[in-house]
């Protein structure tokens, strides 16, 4: 038996209705807020993401999904949203008519990292990014949407962590001294920090391993080493934050495992997932539409974890399960064709039914009318077809009522049912 790959998984009926429950609160809200969503493609070229995330990032040297095309060429399914989403923005020059732009996603992304609890090789993201806003505001605003998100959502037990990873201008001295620190760490260090230390340094202040975190504990803080332009920038989304009444904890160690990210970083935990408490995160990426060769413009965002996500809201199955309205059990091949005509008819209606296509006995056919939990059953066999008339039972009461075979069934039908209904 052919089985699924490891890493992904299959969203079942019963799942797929808290999916597009969590879609749909997600869609109103961004639109609400002037978003707009973008469709972006599940391959690029490779070098969109090695170019963006940077080539030293667990993502790009372990992670995706790399392979080339019957031509040769380098292609990758997408590891994460943002630098897509960029791309399209430079390559439409959407920026020409109005460079403020307001755009959102919601799909698969593909990581070949260890399958654990939460997290897949094929998962899911709701992304939020803003390009062309500088002002502080609107990285207090992002922060404010997400949280209203989660509320929406019903999910509990939640903290924003938020941190400034600086600029090009101040970020230098930082590294020189976390440098420093590192080189007297070297021995207490997992195997990736010791590469990191000197690829990518500042990636060993996220680092998940015990040992590490220990050694790491008394790092220099980047908050230290912000320029005036930044800190000033830092204090202002803090005063916004405090104003729209959002808490919030200031996390030295907090930082994205991109290289395109500047400035404000943050993400939404909650210890409702264990040991990966991350269920959202997002920041700044001043920098990433010049690196990309578009115009030197500001941008931020923050991406979702789907399928965290869906592990933690207060939504239940049975609260979208759907059962047909009605369930016809027709008995011959002749009432069976006039069920057959119904059930269409009726589906257009908006009204669910179904029936047995097998030609099974009465008793048979209630029995599956029972299962599926049809609120009504329209019985219709010999006698009825001679009498004229179909028997509607209410499954619920038991109580019965007589709907005359003819031209204007359809509409009987639905006239008995949807005021029982209400």
């Amino acid at each position: 038996m052919i089985q699924l790959i490891r890493g992904f998984k299959d969203i079942l009926p019963g799942e797929v209705e808290i999916w597009q429950e969590i879609e749909r609160v997600a869609r109103t809200l961004f639109e609400d807020f002037g978003f707009k969503e973008i469709r972006i493609p599940i391959m690029e070229s490779t070098e969109l993401f090695a170019r963006s995330i940077g080539e030293h990032t667990d993502i790009v040297e372990k992670e995706m999904y790399t392979f080339p095309d019957r031509k040769g060429d380098l292609i990758t399914l997408r590891p994460e949203a943002t630098a897509s989403v960029v791309r399209a923005y430079i390559q439409h020059k959407m920026y020409a008519a109005d460079p403020v732009r307001k755009f959102y996603t919601i799909g698969p992304m593909f990581r070949r990292e260890r399958p654990q609890k939460g997290r897949y090789r094929q998962f899911y993201q709701i992304n939020a990014e803003v390009i062309g806003v500088d002002a502080p505001y609107i990285d207090a605003q992002l922060i404010f949407l997400l949280t209203t998100l989660l509320d929406r959502l019903k999910v509990t037990d939640v903290a924003v962590h938020i941190n400034s990873l600086g600029c090009p201008e101040c970020r230098p001295a930082f590294r020189e001294a976390l440098t420093v620190l590192l080189d007297g760490k070297k021995e207490n260090l997992c195997a990736d920090c010791l590469r990191r230390s000197s690829t990518n340094p500042l990636r060993v202040l996220d680092c998940k391993v015990p040992a590490c975190r220990e050694a790491m504990a008394d790092a220099p803080s980047l908050l230290d080493y912000l320029c005036d332009g930044c800190a000033k920038h830092f204090a202002s989304v803090q005063g916004s934050l405090n104003e729209l009444g959002v808490p919030f904890v200031i996390d030295k160690q907090l930082v994205r495992g991109l290289d395109y990210y500047t400035r404000t970083t943050f993400e939404i935990q909650t210890g409702a997932l264990g040991a990966q408490s991350a269920v959202a995160g997002g920041g700044r990426y001043d920098g990433l539409v010049k690196m990309l060769d578009g115009p030197d413009t500001p941008a931020i965002g923050f991406a979702v974890g789907f399928d965290r996500l869906v592990e933690i809201v207060g939504l239940r199955q049975a609260d979208f399960e759907k059962t047909p309205q009605l369930f016809i059990a027709a008995l011959g091949e002749t009432c069976a064709e006039k069920a057959f005509d119904w059930v269409c008819r009726l589906g257009l209606a908006g009204v669910h039914t179904e029936m047995d296509m097998a030609g099974r006995s009465l008793k048979s056919q209630m029995k599956q009318a029972d299962r599926s939990g049809a609120a009504f059953v329209l019985i219709i066999g010999e006698s009825e077809l001679a009498s004229g008339t179909a028997i509607l039972r209410n499954m619920r009461t038991k109580a019965q009522s007589p709907v005359p075979i003819d031209a204007n069934t359809v509409k009987a039908i639905i006239a008995h049912i949807r005021p029982l209904e209400t």
